[in-house]
């Protein structure tokens, strides 16, 4: 925001959400917003998208709206060829980079289960799940009380009740 204040800029545009996802709806109101003659200011490209067919795509969509941009980070300014010519270069930088993490991420996994690695939270122990949905039924402790007491977590707790009851309500209890 700071970058985006120094460089002038009037109106300022977010999103929480990562920019290789396409309904943002900060995204939406700045294109909205923006005009012809304007100029839309990034700080940087990762910022705005995360595919080079997407830059190229919102490149061209500018381009015809007649508005510029500039990117902070790389010092990319449409308004001449040499910047057009080098946000294309970034972009398909920019996109190996993003595929070269995910390749690398995948063989870390690959290499984690050839070593036995599953990945993912311990499991909760069954017999604490148990202890909590015991109290939970036969005393007056919440969920929130009985979990605590149990050391589990809500979440997982509920969803073992739910898996509790769906096995125990198929047929009728015997008591002797």
């Amino acid at each position: 925001m700071d970058a985006l204040r120094e460089a002038g800029c009037e109106k300022i545009f977010t999103d929480r959400m990562t920019g290789s996802r396409l309904d943002r709806p900060g995204w939406e109101q700045m294109m909205a917003y923006l005009r012809s003659g304007d100029t839309l200011v990034v700080t940087e490209l990762s910022r705005m998208t995360r595919s080079l067919l997407d830059l190229l795509e919102t490149a061209k969509t500018l381009q015809q709206r007649r508005i510029d941009w500039v990117s902070l980070r790389e010092r990319i300014d449409t308004a001449s060829a040499t910047g057009r010519c080098f946000l294309s270069m970034m972009g398909a930088i920019h996109q190996m980079e993003r595929e070269l993490r995910a390749e690398r991420a995948a063989a870390g996994r690959a290499s984690a289960r050839a070593r036995g690695k599953t990945g993912g939270r311990p499991r909760t122990d069954a017999k604490k799940l148990e202890n909590a949905r015991i109290l939970y039924e036969n005393s007056g402790k919440t969920a929130a009380e009985a979990c605590a007491v149990a050391g589990v977590g809500r979440r997982t707790f509920f969803s073992y009740l739910a898996k509790h009851k769906k096995a125990h309500a198929g047929g009728s209890e015997r008591i002797a």
